[in-house]
């Protein structure tokens, strides 16, 4: 008897959970562990959770192409992508050359600026240009970082072959810096990015290279995805004066087969509730209903546009 009271216990908190979850689990693809997607990633799960009751598991990943796949693949219903990436899948460019145009994902909304961030421990390098010859960190093989990094080196007249590449992670770039294994390594996350604070923590020599004058015309006229971004002062430890680069945006994205019900509550739970994703986590602070919608160059889920009509903003949604 004490058994079948038991069973019936725990069938009845399964039964409740999974009403106050409406069912509902979706898997958000995020970035390594040292960069800023993963831990964003947790706070806007902890949040969805809590305001909508969808449990949202966050997975690290290797990024806006990994998320990209994997929800293609079925594997994730959530993902945090920069949103050059987003276009290159859309379009089957650059990065997605070989698998194709991929059409299984829609726009929540865009999220937060990711600055390009070249940073570096050898006092000889000033600027983009002074890379040429040196050990350069360019992220995964053609990741989002490497085809930023391509596009940055291109705006100063250097190419791959100028440089002598290394195709590492930020964690695994933070690591080299320290061990003089490279000289300087493109970052592109959202500032303070957890590998770049803890490298300026433990090392006074540690800068931000500007990528800025004409390097940045020349790459704003190239590729008009990118924008001016300012890096404040004291973002980093020791770091006096503010750094000007470029930076694209971090966009939330979800499968396009998500149920039009689950993705408005999601997109309600995040933009209805920014102060206390802020209080949370620093880049809340850039979350807007303007910043959501400007500037994507893929259709919106229509659980997402739904909600975004209720605040009086039309989307291109499907």
């Amino acid at each position: 008897m004490k058994k079948l009271i038991s069973l019936a216990l725990i069938l009845v908190m399964v039964v409740t959970a999974l009403v106050a979850c409406n069912g509902s689990v979706m898997v958000m693809g995020t970035g390594g562990t040292a960069g800023t997607y993963y831990g964003y990633g947790g706070i806007l799960g902890t949040q969805i959770k809590t305001s909508a009751g969808i449990s949202v598991n966050v997975v690290s990943t290797d990024g806006s192409k990994a998320n990209i796949l994997g929800i293609d693949e079925g594997n994730y219903q959530l993902g945090t992508v920069q949103s050059d990436v987003m276009a290159y899948a859309w379009l089957g460019s650059r990065s997605f050359a070989k698998e194709g145009k991929i059409e299984s994902f829609r726009v929540i909304g865009g999220l937060y600026a990711e600055a390009v961030q070249l940073v570096t421990m050898d006092p000889s390098i000033t600027s983009v240009a002074d890379l040429a010859g040196k050990k350069v960190s360019i992220g995964a093989a053609g990741s989002g970082v490497y085809f930023n990094a391509m596009d940055v080196l291109e705006a100063a007249g250097l190419t791959e072959a100028d440089i002598e590449p290394q195709y590492q992670s930020f964690a695994d770039s933070a690591d080299a810096l320290k061990d003089g294994k490279i000289d300087a390594a493109f970052i592109v996350a959202g500032p303070p990015t957890p590998a770049i604070t803890e490298l300026f923590t433990t090392n006074s020599n540690a800068r931000l290279v500007p990528i800025d004058g004409a390097i940045a015309e020349a790459l704003l006229t190239a590729h008009p995805f990118y924008t001016v971004h300012s890096i404040p002062a004291n973002t980093y430890a020791n770091q006096t004066e503010e750094v000007l680069t470029v930076t694209v945006k971090a966009t939330l994205i979800v499968s396009a087969s998500a149920s039009e019900e689950d993705v408005y509550a999601v997109t309600k739970a995040i933009f209805d509730n920014i102060d206390a994703i802020t209080a949370a986590h620093a880049k809340g602070a850039e979350l807007s209903l303007e910043n959501a919608t400007s500037g994507m160059t893929v259709p919106f889920h229509k659980g997402a546009a739904k909600y975004f009509a209720e605040k009086g903003i039309t989307v291109e949604a499907e």
